[in-house]
C-alpha cells in the first residue's frame, strides 16, 4: 500500500448502448401529440370567476364581465384623475428644477463677482 498514491481508483463507465432520446428529430405532431404541446388558452380562477386569456386581455368564461359596472367607472375615473395629478406634480418639479438651476448659476456669479471684488480691493491696498 503505497503512502502518499491513489488508492481508490473508480471504474470506467461503458458508452450508452441506446440512442438519444431527444425530441429535436421528432416533427411537429408527433411532438405535440407525444409530449403535449398543444396548451389550449389559459385560464384562472379569480374570486370565484373562471376567467381565459383571448387576444391579449382576460375575459369572463361567462362572456361578460360580472363586476359592479359603477364601480369599474369609478375606478376608470379616479385613474383619470391620478393621472392628471401627476402630471402636474411633474410639470411642478420640472419648473422647481429650472429655478434651482437658475438661483444656483445666479449664486456662482455673484460669489465670483465677490472675489473679484476681493481681489481688487486687496490691489489698491
Amino acid at each position: 500500500m503505497p503512502l502518499f498514491g491513489n488508492s481508490f481508483s473508480p471504474k470506467k463507465t461503458p458508452p450508452r448502448k441506446w440512442a438519444s432520446l431527444s425530441n429535436l428529430h421528432l416533427d411537429r405532431s408527433t411532438r405535440e401529440i407525444e409530449l403535449g404541446l398543444e396548451y389550449g388558452t389559459p385560464t384562472m380562477n379569480l374570486a370565484g370567476q373562471s376567467l381565459k386569456f383571448e387576444n391579449g386581455q382576460w375575459v369572463s368564461e361567462a362572456g361578460s364581465f360580472l363586476g359592479d359596472r359603477r364601480e369599474l367607472q369609478r375606478l376608470r375615473k379616479r385613474n383619470q384623475q391620478l393621472e392628471e395629478e401627476n402630471n402636474l406634480l411633474r410639470l411642478k418639479v420640472d419648473i422647481l428644477l429650472d429655478m434651482l438651476s437658475e438661483t444656483t448659476a445666479e449664486s456662482h456669479l455673484m460669489e465670483k463677482e465677490l472675489e473679484e471684488l476681493k481681489q481688487h480691493s486687496r490691489k489698491k491696498k
